[in-house]
């Protein structure tokens, strides 16, 4: 499968097919454009690829392959299933876009600043169409790229994503594939990224037909949580790693993306001499031509993922850090059931993890059963994508409360500050910048039979966790399989001009513009980080370079002085903001800043932040 794409490729008076199906006898082109059905047998070529040319087909005809005389599939590489994931393909041609975007740069590492979005939910609309009208909100809310939940289609309307089975083509509920090079052409007309997730762990349990084609799709000694695991390292594994390099490489290329979000890399399971992962990065920077960035999901904590392929590692861009989540979960809201059980949730420890990026880095793990995590040191801290939620992390709650709905809003503004000041990349979740008040809840549309399945192991799962050990307490948990479920997730955006929604956006935009025009938050040559924990409750970051100072103090708990450790004491302090102000909170009470005989103290009256700016003391001579 080295020689020419995969799928249909439009030409001069035709379309081009290919498909790997190298146990196969026979397999057949069928067309089903109304009114122009045929039947083209294909020619074997010795890799075992299928491949023809079919003169006077264009962009919108419907096609399916025929294997061994029997039964009609989809394309394993279509680049659309307009009747979804059992019906036909259509020939699409990404060439025929008019894009405008010539002059668009990217959005290097360092001005990273993500949002997370699921399509379906984020508007009333649901589709990539209608995320596109909500791009001038993102652009002044000061996010520098989207990131998209994955978008491969999936079996029924309503799906996170994570159950995809035509990897290369755009779920149809969403829009069309020019739909979607819409949204990133005006999302870089605007000055956002857009970044997509993608899923080569497993595929979904309904609609995958790729072991039709060919068993060796699937490994036959790996097995991941979610469904079959792609074959990256038993026979043939060539061809299989070939078709996902090729899966990433065109949603790159043909859509103008940004980069790529690699679901759950800790599930590619590859015991071969090179692992998937680099092998990935590094053929998708040779073809694809323009700057791209590859971040990693993975709750190992491994810095060989960062690191260079020279060295042993992966060069991936940047790495999902669980650990700060965990940390502040368990402080402000006292999880303990799961992997949370890992965590103390002291403000030492939170310290301790945005010093280093993550905590664990070889400790051992009771929730995981042994030592997790590597030393993490050298590693640019903007490799570490930190958050206070993203869809796992209230999805995968039994009623997808955000963390905003189970905290003081003082300390949810009081973690924000921490969030979006840390010298790492954060994320968003949709809807965070501005408190919604809708849940994200866990949804799909599978046939019957199987989405009961799927209801009853979400169920079972929450028997371990103490708020629902009782079967009274678990009928609380919602349907996946309802429409209620999926309605009750979508964004409701007429809310946002209402409190306590409205200062709470203030205090997003004012801080994300305070990251971006600051120099030491931005990272300024020779900048110095320090990050202390003050008591049991407040913690201080303290940024220097060329004779300035910047120092964020947060009080994650409860009210009194804090007093934070100063390195490079200036002469004097200006209060940049505090969360406490009457733009962010409704019943302001800001702090008390003192700064008599030298020794910063602030008073809080409830757990809340502040940001200060010093100029350095005159050195004596």
């Amino acid at each position: 499968m080295t020689v020419g794409p995969l799928g249909a490729t439009c030409e001069s008076g035709g379309v081009r097919f290919r498909v790997w199906a190298p146990e196969r006898r026979e397999v057949a082109l069928c067309v089903e454009t109304p009114g122009r059905e045929q039947a083209v047998p294909l020619r074997k070529d010795d890799d075992g690829c299928f491949v023809g040319f079919v003169a006077r087909l264009g962009p919108g005809d419907l096609y399916r392959f025929r294997l061994d005389g029997r039964g009609l599939l989809p394309d394993p590489a279509s680049r659309f299933q307009p009747r979804g994931v059992r019906g036909p393909s259509e020939v699409v041609d990404p060439a025929a876009f008019g894009w405008s975007d010539d002059a668009w740069g990217g959005v290097p590492l360092e001005e990273l600043v993500l949002y997370e979005l699921h399509v379906g939910s984020f508007t009333r609309r649901g589709t990539f169409a209608g995320a596109a009208e909500k791009l001038e909100h993102l652009a002044a809310l000061g996010v520098t790229a989207i990131e998209l939940m994955p978008v491969a289609d999936f079996p029924g309307v309503r799906n996170w994503g994570y159950d995809g089975v035509s990897l290369f083509a755009p779920a149809r509920c969403y829009g069309h594939p020019d739909d979607l090079r819409r949204l990133v052409d005006e999302a870089h007309r605007v000055g956002l990224g857009v970044l997509l997730d993608v899923v080569y762990n497993h595929l979904g349990p309904d609609g995958a037909y790729l072991r039709h084609f060919s068993p060796h799709y699937v490994s036959q000694i790996h097995e991941t949580p979610w469904g079959a695991a792609f074959n990256l390292d038993g026979p043939r594994n060539g061809p299989v790693r070939d078709f996902l390099v090729e899966n990433a490489t065109r949603w790159l290329v043909e859509y103008h993306l940004d980069g790529l979000r690699l679901d759950a890399t800790h599930a590619l399971v590859d015991d071969g001499p090179r692992h998937f992962l680099a092998e990935l990065q590094a053929r998708v920077r040779a073809v694809v031509p323009h700057a791209v960035l590859l971040i990693a999901e993975d709750h190992r904590n491994l810095a060989s993922l960062l690191r260079p392929e020279a060295e042993g590692g992966d060069a991936l861009d940047a790495v999902w850090a669980d650990d700060f989540h965990h940390e502040l979960r368990r402080c402000l809201a006292g999880d303990r059931d799961g992997y949370y059980r890992d965590f103390t949730g002291t403000v030492a420890d939170v310290a301790t993890t945005v010093r280093d990026g993550w905590f664990f880095r070889g400790q051992h793990s009771e929730h995981f059963g042994g030592p997790r995590g590597t030393d993490p040191s050298g590693v640019d801290p903007r490799r570490f994508v930190f958050f206070l939620q993203n869809h796992d992390q209230v999805g995968n709650r039994a009623l997808g409360e955000r963390l905003h709905h189970q905290i003081d809003p003082a300390a949810y503004r009081a973690a924000t500050v921490l969030l979006l000041c840390a010298p790492q990349t954060p994320l968003l979740f949709m809807g965070q910048e501005w408190a919604a008040p809708s849940p994200f809840l866990f949804f799909t549309d599978h046939e019957q039979g199987l989405g009961r399945r799927v209801a009853e192991d979400r169920w079972r799962e929450f028997q371990e966790f103490s708020a629902f050990s009782e079967p009274e307490q678990r009928e609380r948990i919602p349907d996946p399989q309802a429409l209620a479920t999926f309605e009750r997730s979508r964004l409701d955006w007429t809310r946002t001009g209402a409190e306590p929604h409205a200062s709470v956006l203030r205090l997003y935009r004012a801080l994300l513009r305070l990251r971006r025009e600051e120099p030491l938050l931005r990272g300024s040559p020779g900048r110095r980080v320090y990050v202390t924990a003050v008591g049991d409750d407040a913690l201080g970051l303290e940024y220097g370079a060329l004779g300035h100072a910047l120092l964020v103090v947060v009080r994650l708990s409860g009210a009194g002085e804090v007093a934070p450790h100063v390195v490079l004491p200036p002469a004097a302090w200006e209060t940049v903001l505090t969360t406490e102000d009457s733009p962010f909170a409704p019943d302001p009470r800001p702090p008390v800043c003192d700064a008599a005989a030298g020794r910063l103290v602030l008073r809080f009256e409830r757990p809340g932040a502040a940001v200060l700016r010093g100029s350095a003391r005159a050195r004596p001579r």
